[in-house]
C-alpha cells in the first residue's frame, strides 16, 4: 500500500511546486508593488471617441446644427448709371459723351450669426452698394423661421471681401463657431449652406480641394481685386451663396463662401478661410467703417473701339488702335495732353486694337508707374510719357458697357 502511494505523492508534490512557481511569475508581472508606496498604475489607452456614425449622419447633424444660424440678406440699391451716347449724336447734336440716368437694383446673399449682439457676417460685395455713386436703401435679414429684421452696415473690408451687419432683434439663433482653418486637411468634408438664387436654406456638399488660392475678381466698378489665400472647395457655390458659411462635419465654420472660378467651372469654388474671417471681423468691430483696397492705376480715359462712327467723327483712317472717347479732367491723361478723338496706337511699344485688352493691361499696373504711349491726334503721330494716377472713388468711366471698353 505504501509502495503504491509513494509515486502519487511525488507527482502531487512536483505539481504543487510547479504551480506555485507559475503563480509567482504571474504575480511578479501583474501585481508588483501593487500596494507599495512607489506603485505606478499601468498606462491605459482611452477608448476612441465616437465618430458620430457614418459620414452621412455627421453631415446631416452638422447641417441641423448650423442651418438655424444661416440667414438670407436682401439688399435694395438706388444709384446712377452712365450711358454712352452714340458718336453720331455727339457730332451732329452736340450731346455729351455720356448721360446719366437713375437706376434701382435688388440683390441677395447669405450670412451667418457671429455673436449674441446681433452681428452677422457676410461678404462685403453683398452688403455694400455695387457702385461708388449708389447707396443701399434697404438691408433686410431673413432668418430661417421667416422672421425679418432691418440691418445696418457696421463695417466692411473691401480687400478681404468681409462685412459685418447688425440687427436689433431678440431671440437670435446661436452664433456659429469659427474653426481653426490652419488645421484643415485636403480632402476633408466641406458643407456650403446659403441662399443660391434665393432658394432658402440650400445645402451642397464637397471637400476642401486646395489651399492658398489667388483669384482675380472684377468688381462692378471695373476694378479687379486679386483675393489671396482662399480655400478651394468642390462644394457647389452659386449666386446667392456669397457670404454664407462653409462648415465642417462638426458644424464649425471653416470659411465664408465667396466666388466660383471665372468661366463658371463646375465644382471649383472659393471661400475666405475662417482665420482670415476672424481677424477681419475683429478689426471691423474695433474700427467700424469702410476699408478700401489699394486703388489700381488710373489713366483717366474712356476707351472706344475704332468703328465707322468713330472714323467719321475723327477722320482717323489708320489700322488698329483704341479710340479715346473721353478724358477725365485733371487725370494723368489730361495732364499728358490726350484729348477726345485721339487714338492710342501703342502702349509700351505694344499695339492694341481692343479697348478691354488695353484697359486690363493698365489695371494690372500701380499708381506712379510710367507708361509710353504712341498717339494719333488730328492726323499727327506723337509719343507721350504718362505717370499713372490712382483710380478715384467715383468716375463716370466706370460704367461703360463692354463694347465701349472700360476706363482705365
Amino acid at each position: 500500500m505504501k509502495n503504491r502511494l509513494m509515486p502519487t505523492a511525488i507527482v502531487a508534490l512536483v505539481g504543487a511546486v510547479v504551480g506555485a512557481f507559475i503563480m509567482m511569475l504571474y504575480a511578479s508581472s501583474h501585481f508588483t508593488n501593487a500596494a507599495g508606496p512607489n506603485y505606478t498604475p499601468p498606462v491605459v489607452s482611452a477608448a476612441p471617441l465616437s465618430s458620430g456614425g457614418s459620414d452621412q449622419e455627421r453631415i446631416v447633424n452638422a447641417v441641423k446644427r448650423t442651418k438655424p444660424s444661416v440667414v438670407a440678406i436682401n439688399v435694395s440699391v438706388n444709384g446712377k448709371q452712365y450711358i454712352p451716347v452714340d458718336p453720331f449724336l455727339q457730332q451732329f447734336f452736340g450731346q455729351q459723351p455720356y448721360v446719366t440716368q437713375p437706376y434701382q437694383e435688388r440683390g441677395s446673399g447669405s450670412g451667418f450669426v457671429f455673436d449674441n449682439k446681433g452681428d452677422i457676417v457676410t461678404n462685403a460685395h453683398v452688403a455694400r452698394p455695387p457702385l461708388p455713386n449708389a447707396q443701399v436703401t434697404d438691408l433686410t435679414v431673413i432668418f430661417p423661421n421667416n422672421t425679418r429684421a432691418k440691418a445696418r452696415l457696421i463695417g466692411a473690408n473691401i480687400g478681404a471681401d468681409i462685412a459685418v451687419i447688425r440687427v436689433d432683434t431678440k431671440n437670435l439663433p446661436p452664433a456659429l463657431t469659427l474653426a481653426d482653418s490652419d488645421k484643415l486637411q485636403q480632402g476633408q468634408w466641406a458643407i456650403a449652406i446659403g441662399e443660391p438664387y434665393e432658394l432658402q436654406q440650400s445645402v451642397t456638399v464637397g471637400v476642401v480641394s486646395a489651399f492658398d488660392r489667388s483669384e482675380p475678381i472684377q468688381t462692378d466698378t471695373g476694378q479687379t481685386i486679386t483675393f489671396k489665400g482662399l480655400l478651394q472647395t468642390s462644394a457647389p457655390i452659386n449666386p446667392g451663396n456669397s457670404g454664407g458659411p462653409l462648415v465642417d462635419v462638426n458644424g464649425d465654420v471653416i470659411g465664408v463662401n465667396q466666388s466660383t472660378l471665372r468661366g463658371g467651372a463646375e465644382g471649383i469654388g472659393f471661400a475666405i478661410p475662417s482665420n482670415m474671417v476672424k481677424r477681419t471681423v475683429e478689426q471691423i468691430l474695433a474700427h467700424p467703417g469702410i476699408t478700401q483696397p489699394p486703388l489700381q492705376a488710373f489713366l483717366g480715359v474712356g476707351l472706344a473701339p475704332i468703328n465707322q462712327g468713330f472714323r467719321n467723327q475723327t477722320g482717323y483712317r489708320g489700322q488698329g488702335g483704341v479710340g479715346v472717347a473721353q478724358v477725365v479732367s485733371g487725370s494723368a491723361a489730361d495732364q499728358a495732353g490726350l484729348n477726345p478723338g485721339d487714338v492710342i496706337l501703342k502702349m509700351n511699344a505694344r499695339t492694341y486694337s481692343d479697348p478691354q485688352a488695353l484697359s486690363n493691361a493698365i489695371s494690372k499696373m500701380h499708381a506712379g508707374d510710367r507708361i509710353n504711349l504712341e498717339i494719333w491726334s488730328q492726323g499727327t503721330k506723337r509719343l507721350v510719357t504718362v505717370t499713372l494716377g490712382s483710380r478715384p472713388a467715383q468716375t463716370g468711366l466706370e460704367q461703360q458697357p463692354p463694347d465701349q471698353g472700360q476706363g482705365p
